[in-house]
């Protein structure tokens, strides 16, 4: 297996929900592994903990009191997130934000959307299904790149509803 082909297999498993794949062939195994856990160790002094592909540098436990300060501040931003319409992927498919590689994307961050606009579209099976806003109000946040894999379910778009 030449390494392109391995580093193509790594970026389309790290793009999916796969947690784990494993690919074996003519003696040759490969086993990807997501983790995303964190393990955390109260040392005397600085050291290096790895787990995974993440390094993690840990300090003393004198360090760790500004933790909590920038731990406030995700958490006002997840609030602020609820109050947000998600707007989801209804099947299984490739994402793209433009009905054509030469043409603007149908929405960025900052335009405003009815209830009708269409977002964007999901390929499915040679299908090109037009996804709709399914509320007015103005979008927030594009949560997929362009050509990524989407699951059913998945939130494509943060919208604040007007």
């Amino acid at each position: 297996m030449k390494v392109q082909e391995i580093r193509e297999i790594i970026k389309l498993v790290d793009q999916s929900n796969i947690n784990e794949f494993v690919y074996e062939n003519e003696g040759t195994k490969i086993k990807l592994k997501k983790t995303e856990t964190v393990t955390v160790i109260q040392p005397t002094a600085s050291s290096d903990v790895v787990q995974g592909n993440a390094a993690v540098e840990v300090k003393p436990a004198a360090a760790a009191a500004p933790k909590a300060v920038e731990a406030a501040a995700p958490a006002a931003a997840v609030s602020e997130r609820e109050n947000l319409h998600k707007i989801t992927s209804p099947m299984v498919g490739t994402f793209y934000q433009s009905p054509a590689p030469d043409s603007p994307a149908y929405v960025k961050a900052g335009d405003k959307v009815t209830a009708d606009s269409i977002v964007c579209i999901v390929e499915a099976m040679k299908l090109f299904n037009e996804i709709e806003a399914e509320v007015s109000g103005e979008i927030v946040e594009v949560l997929i790149k362009e050509g990524q894999l989407v699951e059913y379910g998945q939130p494509l778009f943060l919208v604040k509803p007007e």
